[in-house]
Formats: C-alpha cells, sequence, structure tokens
C-alpha cells in the first residue's frame, strides 16, 4: 500500500485553514487507497476517530521512525523541525506552501532562507495562490485551496434575513472593527436600522473585549451580534442566514477559505484585495481597496442598492466552487504526490 506521511505544525483540534486543508487532503488520501499517517505537534485532550492515524507532538526517535516508514513526505506548509530526517534518510518529498515565507515586515530571516533552502530539495512545490508562487517560488504549481463542500452548503429553507455575516479569528490583522465601523457609516446614512441585526461576527480571539466595546461606542449593540466561535453544522445554518460575507483583511491574505465556506452557504463575499484573496474570490463576488475603510463602504452600499450585481456573483459561483471541490483538489495533489514517490 502507498504510504504518504503528511506533516502538519498545527492539526484538529487547532483550527484554520491548514489544518482544515491537512485533515481534508489525509481523507481523500485515504479514500484513494492510500496508507496516511499524520505528524502534528497539536496536542489533543480526546480520541480522535480519524481512518488513518494521527502521530501527536513526537519525539526525536519517532520523527526519525515515520520517515523511514513513508513512501513520499508531504510537508503542508514547511514543518522544518520535523522534516530534517529528509537530509540524511531522502524520501521524496512535496511541500504545499498555504502562506508567506517571510516576517511580517516583508525581509526574510535566517529561517526564511533556509526553508527557501528546502525547497530545492523537493521534488514538488505547491502554491495555494499564484500571489504565493510569484513571491515565493516560482516553479511552484498552482492548486487553489479546496472547501468543506460535505459540510457548506446552500439550504434554500433557511431565510437570508441578516445582511452580513464576518468569520474569522477576532486579531488586529483580520478588520473586524472596520466591519463594525462600515455598518456604523451605512446606519447614520439610514440605509440600514441600527436597532435591527445587521452584522453577525462569528469567532474569538485577542480583540474580542475591544470589538464589543467599539460595537457600544458606536451605538450598534441592536445591530451587531457575537456568536463566539462556531463549528459544523451550527456554523454552516449561520452562515446560510447572511446575504454578504465580509472578509476585510488588513494584511496580504495567502488565500481566503472563509471565502469559499461562505460563497457555499449562498453568502457573496466582500473581500479586501490583498494577496490571493482575489483568487479565492473570483468572479462570484467583489474586491476593495486594503485598508480602505471608505472603499468598503461604498462597495456595500452599492451592493445594498443594486441587485443585479448580486444576481451575477451568485450566477458565477457555481462554477466557482466546483473548481475547489474535494474531490477535485485532492486529486491534484494526490497525482503530484504519487509521481514524487515514484520518481
Amino acid at each position: 500500500m502507498f504510504k504518504i506521511l503528511i506533516l502538519s505544525h498545527n492539526f484538529f483540534p487547532d483550527v484554520g485553514g491548514i489544518e482544515t486543508n491537512s485533515e481534508i487532503l489525509a481523507n481523500a488520501f485515504h479514500n484513494s487507497g492510500a496508507e496516511v499517517r499524520i505528524m502534528t505537534w497539536s496536542k489533543s485532550p480526546e480520541k480522535n476517530n480519524f481512518p488513518f492515524t494521527v502521530i501527536r507532538d513526537p519525539g526525536l526517535g519517532t520523527i526519525v521512525q515515520q520517515h523511514r516508514w513513508a513512501d513520499v513526505v508531504f510537508e503542508n506548509n514547511p514543518c522544518l523541525r520535523m522534516s530534517w530526517p529528509n537530509i540524511f534518510i531522502r524520501k521524496p518529498l512535496v511541500i504545499a506552501l498555504n502562506t508567506w515565507v517571510n516576517r511580517l515586515t516583508g525581509n526574510k530571516g535566517f529561517r526564511d532562507k533556509l526553508k527557501n533552502l528546502w525547497f530545492g530539495r523537493a521534488r514538488s512545490v505547491i502554491a495555494v495562490s499564484n500571489a504565493i508562487r510569484n513571491r515565493e517560488w516560482h516553479n511552484a504549481v498552482v492548486i487553489e485551496n479546496p472547501y468543506n463542500d460535505s459540510l457548506f452548503k446552500n439550504n434554500a429553507a433557511i431565510s437570508k434575513s441578516v445582511p452580513f455575516v464576518f468569520l474569522g479569528r477576532l486579531v488586529s490583522d483580520k478588520g473586524a472593527d472596520q466591519a463594525i465601523r462600515a455598518v456604523s457609516i451605512l446606519a447614520e446614512e439610514g440605509l440600514i436600522d441600527r436597532n435591527r441585526l445587521q452584522l453577525t461576527i462569528i469567532g474569538n480571539g485577542a480583540e474580542t473585549a475591544n470589538l464589543i466595546q467599539l460595537r457600544e461606542e458606536l451605538d450598534l449593540c441592536g445591530a451587531v451580534h457575537f456568536t463566539g466561535v462556531l463549528k459544523g453544522k451550527e456554523l454552516m445554518e449561520c452562515l446560510n442566514r447572511h446575504r454578504f460575507i465580509l472578509v476585510p483583511s488588513m494584511w496580504e491574505e495567502p488565500y481566503g477559505n472563509v471565502v469559499l465556506e461562505g460563497m457555499a452557504c449562498g453568502c457573496i463575499p466582500i473581500a479586501s484585495d490583498g494577496g490571493g484573496m482575489p483568487e479565492a474570490v473570483g468572479k462570484a463576488g467583489f474586491v476593495f481597496k486594503r485598508n480602505d475603510l471608505a472603499a468598503m463602504t461604498g462597495l456595500m452600499r452599492e451592493l445594498l442598492n443594486e441587485p443585479r450585481k448580486i444576481e451575477t456573483a451568485l450566477e458565477n459561483s457555481h462554477n466557482h466552487l466546483e473548481a475547489h471541490s474535494v474531490e477535485l483538489v485532492s486529486q491534484k495533489y494526490y497525482s503530484i504526490i504519487k509521481a514524487a514517490a515514484l520518481g
């Protein structure tokens, strides 16, 4: 049986794009007939019922042993602390770039330069967006991310009773405060009612208390609701109650999985234009200039007033989502990984 060792720095129960992709791909490789093991630093207080083996917080001996076991090693984002045995064991290596390989300043530190040297050892490098390929590794193959199409679906039985939703970590670079400020501006203009729910914020993080305070300062307690973290069916149903998903990231997102999840639930994305976000949105949503509150608010205002643009985006979403299905994307990955193993 074809043996794939997946290295994923973080994994379930941690939440994030890389964690989700690792689980999606591991399940798909298993269903394709491969024997799959995931090695991760993430610990879990509970026993997980995955159809593949999860090796958590491995020691030195375990790391070496798992490399010896594998026919091919797949790093879902560079994991040098777990991948170093390949210097000596030399198993076929495939690396996926899910994010930027540099400091927040844009400069490359020692570890970043080391990662670039490491890419040269791989038989294939995959980038999740053209933006990443163009900046980090020009020889990478671009495969845009999948979304969990067995969970995120448009349920026509659920009324779209709320205009806007934000889904993500509540940290400063995700821009949830900009979503709140935009709602305040539209309420001041009389375009929306500040006493009725207009914006749902899904997630948690270091900025939660500050965002709640901002809601109070702007007199939006009736218009903005915080749900905390939602998962599974509860998250899908919540997204289905909204018309637009706001993704006002302040930094350049490498990609935008949340865009696909919202789109699959019938939400039209309104997203900032940094990094790989425009690729995630495609022609099924709208982008505005990053860090520009006026541009974001103007786009929200325009879409509330022009239903024809909404209809066009919804028409385009079907083909866009099909191109990001689990089956299609995972098969692209599987073909590259198997080709690497065969030499």
